[in-house]
């Protein structure tokens, strides 16, 4: 599953680059070093994204809760927008602010296919490329 993971990483930050975005893989996320570190990690010198990349097969994904509030203050301290990135199997990439993400009786964090493809933001919304309206 890491190789797997570590694909879509590399895809995601791919395709922010050609958004003109610096963009690059974090080294040791995942729990390599005791640091919060994010997946990815960009910028375009008005725009910073800390994103924690998410792939399944399945039509939800869980993240524990410890791994979000990594993100969220890891982002906190250098001024990007948190984001879960997830792309579900043949679907595009989606993002939802961790506030945004519903969570389980234990705290954790439920990113569910159908709730994202309804309230998530496209690549090109999270770059300031594109708004889309979205209907409550």
């Amino acid at each position: 599953m890491a190789k797997k993971g570590s694909a879509e990483e590399r895809d995601l930050v791919h395709k922010l680059w050609e958004r003109n975005f610096a963009a690059m893989r974090a080294p040791a996320s995942g729990g390599a070093t005791k640091r919060p570190l994010p997946d990815v990690l960009a910028g375009n010198g008005k725009l910073y994204l800390a994103i924690e990349v998410k792939t399944t097969t399945k039509d939800k994904v869980y993240i524990d809760s410890a791994q979000i509030e990594e993100l969220c203050e890891f982002s906190k301290i250098f001024g990007a927008t948190a984001y879960i990135g997830v792309r579900f199997k043949y679907t595009k990439w989606l993002f939802i602010e961790p506030e945004r993400t519903p969570r389980t009786k234990n705290g954790n964090y439920k990113v569910e296919k159908d709730y994202v493809l309804e309230k998530g933001l496209e690549i090109d919304e999270i770059a300031g490329i594109d708004k889309q309206m979205k209907f409550e």
